[in-house]
């Protein structure tokens, strides 16, 4: 009894400290506020965070109110492929959305705001406030939704959305150290091209040498000025 005891007290001691440990290391999720102005064709605005595959990115965004306008929401990344994850015409409101990153990159959340046909451009200046909050990894799991779901205490809670950043932290270390061996190989390829390439001008220079030596000799005793 005893032991469990000392047991709590040590996990209760430790905890303030791998929170401290977390804020430092983990990364923050992302809010903005901000005014869209409408147009008629309007250019797409995009909000970019770094995400890792498999990662989950939740996105709520709660648009604020504007009559004549149209507010669309696409949801791409910047990988090779463009991969489309979300597209919702007129969206008002709050509205949360759920992706999973497919590949390694940023994450961008475009919005367009397109003015109706029938009002002019002239006539008034028109926006729409959105109040954007983007979550990646650890961030975006509901915690409380799980310690519900499995009964779990207010220690296990946390230490359970420790386990989570500390499990991404690990992912980001992983990903750098292959990052750092790729770096590497670059490296060395591109250190033994710059050597080939060093010697083939060498050669090229010794051979050109040669040629003309022997070709002036030759011209030389043609005009009989050597033997």
């Amino acid at each position: 009894m005893f032991a469990t005891s000392r047991r709590q007290q040590s996990a209760i001691g430790i905890l303030p400290l791998l929170l401290l440990c977390a804020l430092f290391l983990a990364q923050p999720a992302l809010a903005i506020k901000f005014a869209l102005d409408a147009y008629r064709y309007p250019s797409q605005k995009c909000i970019w965070n770094a995400a890792h595959p498999d990662a989950l990115v939740i996105v709520t965004a709660n648009v604020g109110p504007g009559e004549g306008q149209r507010l669309d929401i696409d949801i791409i990344d910047s990988s090779p492929q463009r991969n489309v994850y979300l597209s919702k015409k007129n969206i008002s409101g709050e509205k949360r959305f759920a992706i999973t990153a497919h590949s390694e990159g940023d994450v961008g959340v475009c919005f367009r705001n397109y003015l109706d046909a029938g009002i002019q451009p002239e006539q008034t200046r028109r926006n729409r406030v959105i109040d954007l909050d983007i979550d990646i990894g650890a961030d975006a799991v509901d915690y409380n939704a799980i310690a519900n779901q499995e009964s779990l205490s207010g220690l296990e809670t946390e230490m359970r959305k420790l386990e989570g950043i500390v499990k991404e932290i690990v992912d980001e270390m992983d990903y750098l150290k292959k990052r750092e061996e790729r770096f590497q190989l670059t490296n060395v390829s591109t250190g033994v091209r710059v050597q080939n390439f060093a010697w083939f001008m060498i050669l090229s220079l010794v051979g050109l040498g040669a040629w003309q030596i022997l070709h002036l000799r030759s011209f030389f005793k043609r005009k009989y000025l050597i033997d």
